[in-house]
């Protein structure tokens, strides 16, 4: 079967047009939060701590505040987008149609990647009225973006295809990946952990894609950029065998 592009972009126009639809959920709420981190973070602890490893504080945190919204916004824009035609059925009229499993996941998840790294380049606007900005790496810094954006993405399909209540639809952004990007470096270096800590925050995955991302603004991070860009491909390419297998065996898309 030839790829069918007009599915493709069906699929991926309607998904785009949802945030349209909810633009202040989808754009504003995250940019005034972003905001209010700045206020927080930026000026009550940016001015006891100027400084960590030589970038100022409140600059320092633009990264994880990217990756922050970067995880919650691919994980809900995928898991909804693909949950809801669950919910409503409409799902078997999809799996019917003339579309392969790989093009129903590159509409989804393109389109939920695509929505997630706007709103990240919109928090980078945003973070530039508040503290000087310098990104070392451009490239590399839009490879993360591109990569990140599209494995949580993925992450969220799985979520979604998994979950069989909105409960469990935001169970685990809420209990599991949340917490895990608080603990992680958003708004600190791991290197400023007792020993023990630090060892322990390195089990954290999040730690990996904040601080290779980090790398690509400042040229700095908890870890080198190789071990960062090696974990992030491990998580990609796992998530994408995951929702190969749910095709093949039609966990919880055929029942």
């Amino acid at each position: 079967m030839s790829f069918n592009a007009y599915g493709v972009w069906a699929i991926y126009r309607f998904e785009m047009a949802r945030a349209l639809r909810t633009f202040w959920q989808s754009i504003v709420t995250p940019v005034i939060t972003t905001a209010l981190y700045f206020v927080v973070f930026g000026s009550a602890i940016g001015s006891r701590m100027t400084e960590i490893d030589g970038v100022a504080y409140g600059a320092f945190i633009v990264p994880g505040l990217i990756m922050l919204s970067l995880f919650t916004q691919s994980i809900f824009n995928a898991s909804f987008g693909i949950y809801f035609p669950k919910f409503t059925g409409t799902i078997y009229e999809i799996l019917s149609a003339p579309i392969s499993p790989f093009e129903i996941v590159l509409a989804y998840v393109g389109a939920a990647a695509t929505k997630s790294m706007v709103l990240g380049l919109i928090i980078l606007a945003t973070a530039a009225l508040f503290v000087p900005l310098r990104i070392e790496h451009p490239l590399m810094m839009i490879a993360f973006l591109v990569l990140i954006a599209t494995t949580f993405s993925l992450f969220g399909f799985i979520i979604g295809i998994w979950a069989q209540g909105f409960e469990q639809l935001q169970m685990i952004p809420m209990l599991v990946v949340t917490p895990l990007t608080f603990l992680g470096g958003s708004f600190y270096s791991i290197d400023m952990l007792p020993g023990i800590w630090r060892t322990i925050s390195l089990f954290n995955p999040v730690v990996y894609l904040i601080s290779g991302f980090r790398w690509a603004f400042y040229g700095v991070g908890d870890v080198s950029v190789g071990i960062s860009l090696t974990a992030t491909l491990g998580f990609f390419f796992t998530c994408l065998a995951i929702v190969g297998w749910m095709f093949k065996t039609g966990y919880r898309l055929k029942a």
